[in-house]
């Protein structure tokens, strides 16, 4: 958990920062709204390509002949629903560009659903072979990000659904460039992590060469690009390790809050905020003046790690001694030091006998930036519920997600402090861990990596 935590920004939810994010169990403090997706001028239709009839032909037809608008600037709704039919809401018309100068899933707000999946290539391909999967890839998830049908063997799982804010990530883990042949263009930034004490990892469920992130605010939207995403991975690769996570759904609240992890803390107050003079030179590798190879201009760095909430013990202590461990109000994510959410958290206020109101091993003290040189990070997780032990305790906790220019300045010095004395670190346990390189977005006409693989 960390006080730098979740951008998070809806239409209908709208997001505040929060503070305790598992994240290794590293909370960061950061202020992070993220920016709400623009709402889709296009919503599912009813029919298909083999029906002579496109998503967007039946979408332009509903507009003319009158089919559900909702009411607060219409996205359409499906195109064959019968008389009476509930609109397409704007949660499901919400709608990320997959073109930019940044990839998508970054800086948008938390998604109610995700999945989080890494591939090995498979033996014998390379270079060649991992570009014709980005170019696939690329292709099917701006189809799916913009509410199409996949172009071959749609399932039809997501068919009537709008694109729910789904936005799909890439990224190549460090054994990607020794099996493409591109040893000479691997960033210094995806050297290996160190080694924390903290950490029980599982190498089965760790790293890989390449990373997906997917992220929608409907679980079957969601689950439609994790099963297009797989089959277009045909011969040339296989998944590796795969995580299902989730978030609370847009307007389940009936006021905008920072979203709340499964130790029930508001998880991301002092996340990096996308207005902020200096968030791009915090999270993104710039186009110049950087050690990065080129390629990776405009993209981020991912820290990936499964952290397991010790759930049964956390739920032992009092909600004192809870607020102790974090360094905040449980109800309010206020410091103890006073004020509200957003106050500043005052680490050198004391009470009567002398004791600093936010203890000094409490977890976001130690992780924010100005304890730790500066330090930042854009944390963006889902927790998750892997089932029930066989000795009764759940098998459920976070998948930490933060996003960084490089690594060694934004998770490295803030895990390693962490690792020396936080309070949280009793009530988790770092179980998977992966970095990645997630270079900058496609341009039209260009798939994700393109400058990497082709140039």
């Amino acid at each position: 958990m960390a006080d730098q935590s979740i951008p998070k920004a809806r239409p209908s939810d709208t997001a505040v920062e929060s503070d305790t994010a598992v994240e290794s169990g590293t909370p960061v403090e950061s202020d992070a709204t993220a920016e709400p997706g623009t709402a889709v001028a296009e919503a599912r239709g009813g029919g298909s390509a083999r029906d002579g009839l496109s998503r967007r032909k039946l979408l332009g037809t509903a507009g003319a002949t009158g089919l559900v608008l909702g009411a607060a600037g219409g996205a359409v709704g499906y195109a064959a629903a019968p008389a009476g039919a509930t609109p397409l809401t704007a949660v499901g018309a919400d709608r990320v560009m997959f073109h930019g100068k940044h990839q998508p899933g970054i800086t948008e707000g938390l998604q109610a659903r995700g999945h989080l999946v890494a591939f090995d290539l498979a033996a014998g391909a390379g270079r060649k072979e991992a570009a014709a999967l980005l170019r696939r890839w690329s292709a099917t998830a701006e189809r799916l990000m913009a509410g199409e049908a996949a172009a071959h063997d749609d399932t039809d799982v997501a068919r009537d659904a709008g694109p729910s804010s789904l936005t799909i990530t890439f990224g190549f883990g460090h054994s990607f460039f020794g099996r493409t042949g591109l040893e000479k263009q691997r960033p210094v930034s995806l050297d290996p992590l160190p080694d924390f004490s903290s950490d029980h990892l599982d190498k089965a469920r760790s790293n890989g060469d390449l990373w997906v992130q997917i992220g929608a605010d409907d679980a079957l939207v969601a689950f439609h690009a994790l099963r297009a995403i797989q089959k277009d991975a045909g011969s040339a690769a296989r998944v590796r390790w795969q995580m299902n996570g989730f978030n609370r759904t847009p307007g389940a609240t009936a006021h905008p809050m920072t979203a709340r992890n499964l130790m029930g803390q508001l998880d991301g107050t002092r996340n990096p905020k996308p207005a902020e003079a200096d968030f791009d030179k915090r999270i993104f590798v710039p186009a110049s003046g950087s050690s990065d190879p080129a390629w990776m201009a405009g993209g981020s760095y991912a820290v990936v790690r499964r952290i397991r909430m010790l759930l049964d013990d956390w739920e032992k202590l009092s909600t004192g001694a809870q607020e102790a461990v974090i360094g905040r109000r449980k109800s309010s994510g206020a410091p103890l030091s006073g004020g509200t959410e957003t106050t500043a958290m005052d680490l050198e206020k004391a009470d009567a006998k002398g004791d600093y109101l936010v203890p000094l091993n409490a977890h976001s003290r130690i992780t924010r930036p100005d304890q730790n040189g500066g330090a930042a990070m854009l944390r963006r997780p889902f927790s998750y519920h892997d089932g029930i032990d066989t000795d009764g305790a759940p098998d459920a906790g976070l998948l930490f997600v933060c996003w960084q220019a490089d690594p060694l300045r934004g998770f490295v010095p803030v895990q390693r402090k962490l690792d020396r004395g936080d309070a949280l670190s009793r009530y988790i346990r770092h179980e998977a861990s992966g970095l990645f390189a997630v270079p900058g977005g496609a341009a039209r006409g260009e798939y994700v990596g393109q400058r990497l693989l082709e140039g």
